[in-house]
């Protein structure tokens, strides 16, 4: 046995040990957004413990005053420019914004594509959700997802302008789909074109088969009520003939139902991309852009429907079906 002399330190292992306090970390404070429900559909997603009437209400109010909001600030700022630049004022005769169509094309893509982070801000801040609930079931976009329409996209537009076009000729209609009128005007444009278009109808997708889909699912078991007063909305925002308001409709109601089926944005956002890269890019390119600006300036034909219903058609079936085949889910998990 060993003996410990005065003064002399006992054996490590031996002998009182000092106490030991243990210091649990404090709780981590609860998240502000409230937990996602499990299991259900796109259009349900915004079933939350918050999901009081007054919220979709006023969260609805809240993005129509900052569409308004911005659309004032980007007009004012559109007329600084085009003072200084020494641009015919607004609101002309021809019922442009601008006397430059790429001016009144900035000023009007500038006004929507901001929408993105103001619907995501209003769902976070209104309805206490988490931003990513709007673009899918998954909490965000499915880039892979995305790109796979986009491909789909692609080929339903070219199968739906090349029978716009077939069509138009065989029925004795202008079908002048392409023109061209030189580099100094189309290029310009096309800059402004490719890097906002993009955000802008990706934001009319997140306002309209986002949002709206979103806030009145809350309280509406089947979503076909919900697409179609979107739709509606979306096609009174439009200035068309009769048959472009029944294309903007059809449109809306389409993508409406592929979010819900798809459980998310992406094949909306795809085709809405696409189709308005193309539209503004084909009106730029013939020097039209100021046409295609001023919506009623020139009445769509109702044979163009035709195009309307071969590029849904195609672009709806082949989204289903690779969906299925790629086994997409449509509900949260």
């Amino acid at each position: 046995m060993q003996e410990n002399f005065p003064g002399q330190q006992p054996p490590y292992g031996h002998g009182p040990q000092p106490p030991v306090h243990s210091y649990a970390p404090p709780p981590p404070p609860p998240s502000w957004f409230l937990p996602t429900p499990r299991g259900v559909r796109y259009d349900h997603l915004a079933r939350t413990a918050a999901a009081q009437p007054w919220r979709a209400i006023g969260g609805t109010l809240i993005i129509a005053a900052g569409y308004i909001g911005l659309s004032v600030v980007m007009l004012g700022i559109g007329w600084a420019v085009s003072m200084f630049l020494r641009i015919p004022a607004p609101l002309n005769a021809e019922g442009a914004l601008f006397g430059d169509p790429v001016l009144s094309l900035s000023v009007l893509l500038l006004s929507l594509a901001p929408m993105i982070l103001l619907v995501q801000g209003t769902a976070a801040l209104v309805q206490r959700r988490r931003p990513g609930t709007l673009s899918s079931v998954a909490g965000r976009l499915r880039w892979s997802w995305l790109l796979s329409c986009l491909g789909l996209a692609l080929l339903a537009l070219v199968l739906g302008q090349g029978t716009q076009a077939l069509v138009l000729t065989l029925s004795g209609e202008d079908a002048d789909l392409f023109g061209w009128a030189g580099w100094s005007g189309f290029l310009p444009a096309l800059i402004v074109i490719v890097l906002l278009v993009p955000f802008q109808a990706a934001a009319e997708e997140y306002v309209f088969r986002g949002w709206f889909v979103q806030a009145m699912g809350v309280h509406v078991r089947n979503p076909v009520w919900s697409i179609l007063l979107g739709s509606a909305l979306f096609m009174s925002l439009h200035g068309y003939s009769w048959a472009g308001l029944v294309d903007v409709f059809g449109f809306g109601a389409v993508m409406g139902l592929l979010t819900v089926r798809t459980g998310g944005l992406e094949a909306g956002i795809a085709l809405h991309v696409l189709n308005n890269l193309l539209a503004f890019g084909l009106a730029a390119a013939a020097g039209k852009l100021q046409d295609a600006l001023s919506q009623g300036a020139t009445p769509v034909p109702w044979e163009a429907l035709s195009g309307t219903v071969v590029q849904l058609g195609v672009y709806a079936f082949g989204v289903l079906y690779i969906a299925k085949k790629r086994s997409i889910t449509n509900v949260s998990v």
